[in-house]
């Protein structure tokens, strides 16, 4: 298992793993919407298919929402995320800003995400990520908003775009019970802590897991993986509030 971490001034480094999955999320620059209609969305998928492939990323889940997009993606090599965001970003400023008539930056910043223990919250971060319109109040349920995975992962339709990670495969023997299973804990939802700490861990870097896991990848760098002092994550912050709905 390989790590990377990207340098950026004034801010902790990015911590990048091969093999494990990353909770990534890039807004809107000033909170600004960063898709006009379904061609914009259309467009941002399909790039997402391209990129994924040329830089070996895997996407388990994702939504676009009308500032902002979260992918759940495990890259397979230590460059693998950071070039594919990279490519991502500047491909769709690009058509975006040629089909709209305008110029300048689209995103606020660069991304934001974190590493994430599998085990304990893939599943939690895949439904957070798929029932975010829901949490915004943009859909009633999550398959009701087409720019997600959860139509995918609900076995509702195929999606190319995700790759199913081998945690989602031990829900079932087959397909059918594997989604059927999925769908089940979506409408179960998720407890208040458990959305807070995936917000938190993503919007500031921290690595979400347990202490054995944190433990094993702050031995393989210097930069800080998790908080350094215990207890509850702070009272949101307007940022994850806009984001998180």
């Amino acid at each position: 298992m390989g790590l990377a971490c990207k340098e950026s001034m004034a801010r902790l480094p990015r911590l990048t793993v091969a093999q494990l999955p990353h909770h990534i999320i890039q807004r809107g620059n000033n909170s600004a919407g960063i898709f006009v209609d379904d061609e914009d969305r259309q467009v941002m998928l399909d790039l997402l298919r391209e990129m994924a492939r040329r830089f070996q990323v895997d996407i388990h889940a994702y939504v676009l929402m009308p500032n902002h997009y979260h992918l759940l993606a495990t890259p397979q090599t230590d460059e693998g995320l950071p070039l594919f965001m990279q490519s991502l970003g500047r491909s769709y400023v690009r058509y975006f800003n040629n089909r709209h008539g305008r110029t300048g930056t689209l995103w606020e910043g660069r991304y934001r995400g974190t590493v994430i223990e599998a085990s304990q919250w893939l599943l939690p971060t895949m439904i957070s990520i798929e029932t975010n319109p829901v949490r915004a109040q943009l859909a009633g349920g999550a398959q009701d908003w087409r720019w997600s995975s959860y139509a995918h992962n609900a076995g509702l339709r195929s999606d190319a775009l995700v790759h199913s990670h081998a945690l989602f495969w031990t829900l079932g023997n087959t397909p059918f019970a594997r989604d059927a299973a999925y769908a089940e804990r979506a409408r179960e939802g998720l407890s208040n802590d458990e959305q807070e700490q995936i917000s938190h861990a993503a919007l500031r870097g921290w690595a979400l897991g347990t202490a054995e896991f944190i433990e094993k990848l702050q031995q393989q760098t210097d930069r800080r993986v998790t908080r350094q002092r215990a207890g509850r994550p702070p009272k949101r912050s307007e940022d994850e509030v806009n984001v998180l709905g």
